[in-house]
């Protein structure tokens, strides 16, 4: 089927322990406020526009405990505000989550990422939303005391990630050289991607 769910102006719903798996677009969530999403499974969505959830202008709401795995995008997010993510687990997905520039304040906090080709994708430079003490695989940091929390931030949108937002089809330069030389030269001289998109405090090991 092409959504699993798909529910619009529909205030202070919950949705708890769903599996909503191999759908044409994956669950579709619009113009609703006071929306609880608990230990639901969103898997194996794939297409050129699906995703695990869609989440449009939301606000006010709770997605935590939940699995996004092998999705192309595990959430979309677009002109959403004050939502908490957090304690999800992100596995094996194109993008683990999309988070377009005009969602504000939302808090992505104690999550996973693992896996995931690319982390956190966004259309915009000023970011007001809020990452921290989430899992990043890709991390490479440090933690010298030893606290279990890494030393210096990590920046989940990656040069190459803004450039296929901007150009789709440099997508075929995926996984080559000029990729990953992209990347590095970005978390050196850090210029393009979001200077306020980051996670200060992120996880040195998994939260769940």
């Amino acid at each position: 089927i092409r959504y699993g769910l798909h529910f619009m102006f529909s205030h202070k719903n919950f949705y708890i322990s769903n599996r909503f798996v191999g759908n044409g677009a994956g669950v579709a969530v619009m113009y609703s406020r006071e929306v609880k999403m608990y230990n639901n499974h969103f898997d194996e969505n794939w297409g050129d526009a699906a995703y695990g959830l869609l989440l449009k202008e939301i606000n006010d709401s709770y997605i935590e405990g939940n699995t996004f795995e092998k999705n192309t995008v595990g959430i979309y997010m677009e002109g959403a505000s004050r939502i908490e993510i957090k304690r999800n687990l992100f596995s094996k997905n194109g993008w683990a989550m999309k988070m377009q520039a005009n969602c504000m304040d939302m808090n992505v906090v104690q999550n996973d990422f693992i896996g995931n080709t690319f982390d956190v994708g966004t259309n915009g430079s000023l970011v007001l939303n809020h990452f921290k003490n989430n899992y990043w695989d890709k991390y490479e940091g440090y933690d010298i005391n030893r606290d279990k929390v890494g030393d210096i931030p990590y920046r989940p949108v990656s040069l190459y990630a803004m450039i296929i937002e901007q150009n789709p089809p440099a997508m075929i330069l995926f996984r080559s050289f000029m990729a990953s030389l992209l990347d590095k030269t970005e978390k050196v001289l850090p210029s393009i991607t979001p200077e306020n998109l980051k996670d200060d405090f992120p996880f040195m090991k998994p939260v769940l």
